[in-house]
């Protein structure tokens, strides 16, 4: 049975306990996550929670419809056990024709069919022994690490986070498109939790990159990383890629760069040994031509 679930109905432990033990667990679908990212969101339930689908809403005016929230970049379907295509076609169709648009990107695991646009995710296995990491370090990554070692950058690990929030106003203007990611972005680094964790590089004590990660236990995901123009110059993001990796090893874990559909952003990533992989973005509209003036 597929039913269609309110946020306020739902069994959150039967619903987390799903994400946990799922095939293609992802960090952005616990309820704790979505409920700091999404204004708003429901969840398509197969069964006894055998398989979820959040479903990320918004409303304009007195249309709603589904959006990826900021700092979200995989939701989709989530199974305890191997889910059928044909099983996720029929929760597809189970989105709720209120939705006059509906845009969400799935998990890389989630099988979809060949109309969907793809897009980039690069992911880095740590290894137990950092130096089998980096001998996959391509010459640019190597030659950058002994530049921001010549510096005397430092590391820096439980960086605060309003000094991490600065940093980022300061230099990313992403937010001043999308005043409502600052918002998130605050949600997230107020969360009482080791799954969330700011680190930084400094050049005489002075901050010059630094970056949020999420750590759900299995996969650490680069989620906002930030650099000045000092930073950039001195190689520092490649030292804090590289001393998040021998933080890590011994865990088992992989680095989740988030990938980017940007030909620099992309081969920076791939740089470190990473594999790509590719995530779908399912995409419909209801009545899109009539409507779709206030979605704009």
């Amino acid at each position: 049975m597929i039913r269609y679930i309110k946020r306020k109905n739902l069994d959150v432990l039967k619903y987390d306990n799903c994400i946990e033990s799922s095939l293609q667990s992802r960090v952005y679908a616990f309820s704790w996550y979505l409920d700091i990212v999404a204004e708003n969101w429901d969840v398509i339930v197969v069964d006894d929670y055998d398989a979820v689908m959040p479903i990320p809403w918004k409303k304009k005016y007195f249309l709603k419809y589904v959006a990826q929230p900021f700092f979200c970049q995989q939701l989709g379907i989530f199974s305890k056990g191997n889910i059928s295509r044909e099983l996720q076609e029929k929760m597809l169709k189970n989105i709720p024709k209120k939705f006059v648009k509906v845009s969400i990107n799935f998990n890389s695991c989630n099988v979809l069919n060949d109309k969907v646009k793809l897009n980039n995710n690069y992911l880095l296995k740590i290894e137990n022994l950092y130096e089998d990491n980096y001998k996959k370090f391509n010459k640019n990554r190597k030659r950058d690490l002994k530049k921001a070692r010549l510096s005397n950058l430092t590391f820096e690990e439980n960086l605060a986070a309003k000094e991490f929030y600065d940093f980022y106003l300061l230099n990313d203007k992403n937010y001043s498109n999308y005043i409502s990611m600052k918002e998130v972005l605050q949600n997230i680094l107020t969360l009482k939790t080791d799954g969330v964790r700011c680190f930084g590089i400094r050049s005489e004590q002075k901050l010059i990159a630094c970056v949020l990660l999420l750590d759900d236990g299995k996969r650490i995901t680069y989620l906002v990383p930030v650099s000045n123009h000092l930073g950039k110059k001195n190689g520092a993001a490649t030292l804090l890629i590289s001393e998040i990796i021998k933080k890590y090893k011994d865990k088992d874990y992989f680095l989740d760069f988030e990938g980017s559909m940007i030909s620099g952003v992309a081969k920076f990533y791939e740089s470190f040994g990473s594999e790509k992989e590719n995530y779908s973005v399912f995409s419909k509209s209801v009545f899109f031509s009539l409507f779709g003036i206030f979605l704009l």
